[in-house]
């Protein structure tokens, strides 16, 4: 049993005698005491003082002095305020590392018996996937890996957005400009020769966009709609009033949106996008053909990654399901119709605004899709316990507004869906824009990384004996290891700052630190050999009983993980595990300790060092190298 099991076991069979009355497991709260505390353990007291009609700090003497006089394990107490900090016996320590030895999974937890979906990726077949993606694939990669590590059945998924007005302006360019060339023709990659036609489309767009814009300011509006004629010149005015430039340009992208929409290249795309909706035999060809150029890209992507899905998920098909709900809800009276067509939701009883479901011309948003799959996903598995959509911050009002259109709807499951919103990944040049093509293209990063491990490898040496296909594997594992991990070590609710040298970095907080703390246990273990048992009655050092205590937390890390939703979690907790074996290997001898039972102590602490960091970074979908 482990020490927080026996003090709580303690605490809640002696109850009546201590508190005066019988009390709850949930009032029991232990967290490990902070560093700059004398402890091991702490016990939150105020959930007591009540029962105890003292000061917090005198209650915390009271349980404090009651727990040393029962609880063999606990060699000492100090109280700071409403905390009651426990030491623990070393002894007790040993005894819990060999039962930590017994256990090749340890930290996995056992079957919960449930059941969620993870969704990640979800790109558009209008574009490559880029560093945006990289962070959003190996967090909801990760988080399923974790629920997994937790006892939970997960299903990996992805939506995969496959229609809509962005879709239709790569295949228009495609149409306009592309000749029938082929990825295979250009000798580019099938969603980045898609993406290309998409940065094309741009392009032409401001061209055509820019000689209108020249010709209202000339007072020539005969490429403009008449109803929006008005509107302009408002805005015009409006515009030549301020004295701020930055005013002056708010009201300027006003009108320049205005104008994009009058374009003839916007009408045909919007054209193209009903054909496609009425499934017109020409149209509906292309897009299976640019999509099927886009999926080829993807897989080979997400096969370097070491990344999978387990069912996939179409817009294309849930779109359909959304608009059909969206009708029914109108009809039921849950959802209102404007003037012009459209269909809404009114959503300020839930502190929202009102959101747009059906646009007047019968098209699909975004959210029609999103209540479809939804609800698809329910359907398809009844059994899940909660879907947890992996997307940007950008997206929080969104995911606010579909659970509150589910509950609407009178699905009482609405509450189990959550929203794992993460901060957006910037570079020092500022934010990516995929129309303009200014994108860090996530193949390219991943091919740099990789490059950049293998000079830095090469640099140091250590792969003598290698094989050429050996030293490839370890390049990648090095290169791909790095990039993941820098950009999981960061709360995901946080948004950061990329640096793809400083991710494979052999010094502090990255993945190939801890790679290579790996591989060197690694080392120890082959010089080791077999390894033989040791006796209880040992007596640690300090950085001994540090690094068994930090393998004692790695249970609780994951279910917090777990919980939270945070891979940030488990790779931080690596690099203190890590820190804290250096700390311990640099400072005691294990080969030249001429005790055995030291000695045979030691190698099995390293092992199960090495094992439990080969978990922890698989958590995170990073390989650790048994030689570096």
């Amino acid at each position: 049993m482990d020490i927080h099991s026996i003090i709580s076991e303690n605490l809640l069979t002696n109850a009546t005698e201590l508190f005066g009355t019988e009390i709850e497991a949930k009032q029991i709260q232990i967290q490990p005491t902070k560093k700059e505390f004398e402890g091991d353990l702490t016990l939150v007291v105020f959930p007591f003082v009540k029962l105890l009609r003292c000061a917090p700090e005198q209650a915390g003497e009271k349980i404090g002095a009651f727990l040393k006089e029962n609880v063999d394990a606990i060699s000492d107490f100090n109280v700071v305020k409403g905390f009651l900090n426990l030491s623990i016996s070393k002894g007790l320590y040993v005894d819990q590392f060999k039962e930590i030895l017994k256990n090749e999974t340890y930290g996995i937890q056992p079957k919960s018996g449930k059941m969620y979906m993870v969704e990640y990726s979800s790109p558009n077949t209008n574009k490559p996937l880029h560093l945006g993606h990289l962070r959003n694939i190996f967090l909801g990669y990760s988080c399923a890996e974790i629920l997994k590590a937790n006892g939970h059945e997960v299903i990996k998924t992805q939506i995969i957005n496959d229609r809509g007005i962005h879709i239709c302006k790569s295949m228009l360019a495609w149409q306009k400009f592309g000749n029938g060339e082929t990825p295979v023709d250009a000798g580019i990659k099938g969603d980045k020769f898609v993406g290309k036609y998409y940065v094309e489309f741009d392009k032409a767009l401001k061209v055509e966009t820019s000689a209108i814009l020249e010709e209202i300011e000339a007072g020539n509006f005969n490429s403009i709609d008449p109803s929006q004629v008005e509107e302009i010149k408002k805005l015009q005015a409006a515009r030549d009033q301020k004295d701020e430039e930055k005013d002056q340009k708010a009201i300027q992208s006003k009108i320049t949106e205005i104008v994009k929409n009058q374009t003839a290249l916007m009408k045909e795309t919007k054209e193209m996008l009903q054909k496609w909706e009425q499934k017109e035999p020409e149209v509906y060809a292309l897009w299976q053909k640019m999509n099927g150029w886009c999926y080829e890209g993807f897989n080979a992507t997400y096969e370097r990654m070491q990344v999978d899905f387990d069912t996939l998920y179409y817009e294309s098909d849930t779109y359909l399901l959304g608009k059909d709900i969206v009708l029914k809800g109108l009809e039921d009276g849950i959802f209102y119709q404007k003037e012009d067509g459209s269909i809404w939701v009114d959503l300020t009883d839930e502190g929202l605004d009102h959101k747009l479901l059906l646009r007047s011309d019968g098209t699909a948003v975004y959210m029609t899709q999103d209540i479809g799959t939804a609800i698809e996903r329910k359907k398809n598995y009844p059994e899940l316990k909660g879907i947890i959509y992996t997307v940007g911050n950008e997206q929080d009002y969104h995911f606010q507004a579909l659970f509150k259109i589910l509950k609407k709807l009178g699905f009482d499951w609405w509450e189990e869906c959550y929203h794992l919103s993460y901060g957006m990944v910037e570079l020092p040049e500022g934010k990516m824009k995929s129309r303009e093509g200014t994108v860090v293209d996530a193949d390219d990063l991943m091919a740099e990384t990789v490059d950049a491990a293998k000079e830095m490898t090469q640099e140091r040496g250590h792969i003598e004996g290698m094989s050429d296909e050996e030293k490839s594997e370890l390049y990648e594992n090095i290169g791909l290891g790095g990039l993941k991990y820098y950009l999981l070590k960061v709360d995901p609710k946080r948004k950061m700052m990329f640096n793809p040298q400083e991710s494979i970095d052999l010094n502090g907080n990255t993945g190939p630190f801890i790679q290579y703390t790996h591989a060197r246990i690694q080392s120890l273990m082959r010089k080791a050999g077999t390894i033989g048992d040791f006796d209880s009655n040992i007596s640690l050092e300090e950085v001994e009983l540090a690094l068994i205590k930090k393998l004692v937390e790695f249970p609780e890390v994951i279910q917090e993980a777990g919980s939270n939703y945070s891979p940030a979690l488990i790779a931080n907790y690596t690099y203190d595990l890590v820190k804290s074996f250096n700390s311990f290997y640099q400072s005691i001898s294990i080969f030249n300790e001429e005790n055995e039972d030291l000695k045979n102590f030691r190698l099995h602490l390293s092992k199960k060092t090495g094992q439990t960091v080969n978990i922890a970074m698989k958590l995170i979908g990073v390989n650790v190298p048994d030689q570096m």
